[in-house]
């Protein structure tokens, strides 16, 4: 049987973390906690670990509930196996943790209420420091202006998995005024560890062309990271010079794809691209492809965890914003090993990236 190809590219930071702890949350506490400690609130947080007279917290927000949640839950996981080998501190100071969830049982994925409300929480809890996250770009677009705004902040974000292109930069793919909409007080709180959808659409378009494939149908989700990074490949594919003979988006309720399979026929294409992530029912999408359609599927890193992919899957090719795990060296290689034997996998490619994020904020804390 074949397996799931991963297609890895250079890791790319797009963004300076230009903080060194600039400001944690200016409000009120909102919980008990060890000592002076607050705590997250327990309706969208877990209990806080580290030790109790810890001054401060760093919160990770990522969708936990849904197709998607054995990647995220396994992403807490790599960010509490290092700040546990951190000893829980940041130089002289000691920092607990907490994960978050951004996501809703109605929704299956991250909700933008939920990304607001979690966003409120982090601002008014004055023990919050820094917060790891979103995995979702559209959530990011919604907190990162939030956490802004914090007096005397900025309260300081990294994310492991955000693409969206204006979350950091112009350019084609960014709609108007990203990305300073983001950042109204004009200092920059938010970084990424992860390369943007600009570069993950050339990869992906670069991937096409080495495949040979002549004509890639392009679809996408309907939302800020799916249309992002759609836009981003058929941009790069048209520069190729290979055909994008249809461009359209998928309803996430469909009961059924045919309609689209039928289309994708028609149009002689001999691969198609979903731009999207596997939580707006992108397993059934692959099953009625794999079903009626004979050509080349291609995803990117909405789809990098072939756990929720399913079997369906196989044989198709997925990109993800930074390298896979095998390819990582170093330190990143060192991570792998032992986290992968403390789970007993193969650690899923953006675990490390979720480790990054927070061996970033912990550096930047010291």
């Amino acid at each position: 049987m074949k397996r799931l190809g991963v297609v890895g590219f250079a890791l790319v930071v797009t963004g300076a973390l230009a903080l060194a702890a600039t400001g944690c949350g200016g409000g009120k506490k909102s919980g008990g906690g060890g000592g002076n400690l607050s705590t997250l609130p327990s309706s969208a947080c877990t209990a806080l670990q580290g030790p109790s007279d810890a001054k401060f917290i760093v919160a990770s927000d990522l969708p936990l509930q849904g197709a998607g949640r054995a990647q995220t839950e396994e992403m807490v996981k790599a960010i509490q196996f290092v700040i546990k080998q951190q000893n829980y501190t940041a130089g002289k100071y000691k920092v607990a943790y907490q994960s978050c969830d951004d996501s809703t049982a109605q929704t299956g994925a991250w909700d933008s209420a939920k990304c607001a409300s979690n966003a409120r929480s982090y601002v008014d809890d004055k023990s919050v420091i820094g917060v790891l996250g979103t995995f979702n770009s559209g959530c990011a677009k919604i907190e990162v202006p939030v956490l802004n705004r914090v007096q005397p902040g900025p309260l300081a974000m990294v994310s492991p998995a955000n693409t969206a292109i204006g979350l950091t930069h112009g350019g084609p793919g960014a709609d108007p005024g990203e990305p300073d909409k983001y950042y109204p007080t004009g200092t920059r709180n938010y970084a990424r560890v992860v390369a943007a959808d600009d570069f993950q659409g050339a990869a992906d378009a670069l991937w096409a062309k080495q495949l040979g494939l002549k004509n890639v149908f392009v679809l996408n989700d309907k939302q800020t990271y799916g249309f992002g990074v759609a836009f981003a490949m058929r941009k790069s594919l048209r520069k190729l010079g290979i055909g994008v003979p249809g461009f359209q988006g998928w309803d996430k309720s469909s009961s059924s794809y045919e309609a689209i399979v039928g289309k994708i026929n028609a149009s002689h294409a001999d691969a198609v691209f979903l731009g999207g992530i596997i939580c707006n029912n992108g397993g059934k999408l692959i099953k009625d492809l794999k079903a009626g359609f004979k050509g080349t599927i291609l995803m990117p890193d909405g789809f990098s965890d072939p756990k929720s992919n399913g079997p369906a899957a196989d044989g198709s090719y997925v990109s993800v914003a930074g390298q896979p795990p095998t390819k990582l060296s170093g330190t990143g290689a060192s991570f792998i090993t032992y986290f992968g034997k403390q789970i007993g996998a193969t650690p899923n490619p953006y675990s490390a990236y979720s480790a990054e994020t927070l061996v970033v904020m912990i550096a930047a804390i010291r």
